[in-house]
């Protein structure tokens, strides 16, 4: 089974990420719930919506997290290629994915 996660990322060009900062928490009033160098999350009901600065990156893109209890299983059923060069995934058990449209997708363990 798999289901939505707990976290949605809108990647954003170093051009653009202070003034998209200020968009959600300034015009959009979402409250800010952790800062980290390159990310801010806001709290987005029962989800953390982050806003992380890319330095390479040209354009947005919106990343989103899926919970399933066997993530090789997942990725097998969703036949999604395996992406997991985007990202260190560090103590997650899971891999990175796309769907057909290249929204980027974390497929993990809770």
């Amino acid at each position: 089974m798999i289901e939505p996660g707990k976290n949605i990322a809108i990647k954003v060009p170093l051009h653009k990420w202070e003034e998209t900062v200020a968009y959600y928490r300034d015009r959009v009033g979402l409250k800010v719930t952790k800062e980290l160098k390159n990310s801010i999350g806001f709290s987005f009901g029962n989800m953390t919506l982050w806003i992380d600065r890319v330095e390479q990156q040209s354009q947005v893109d919106i990343w989103l997290e899926l919970f399933t209890d066997d993530p090789d299983k997942a990725i097998e059923t969703l036949g999604s290629p395996v992406r997991d060069e985007l990202e260190p995934l560090d103590d997650v058990n899971g891999h990175w994915t796309s769907d057909p449209a290249g929204v980027i997708l974390l497929v993990r363990n809770e």
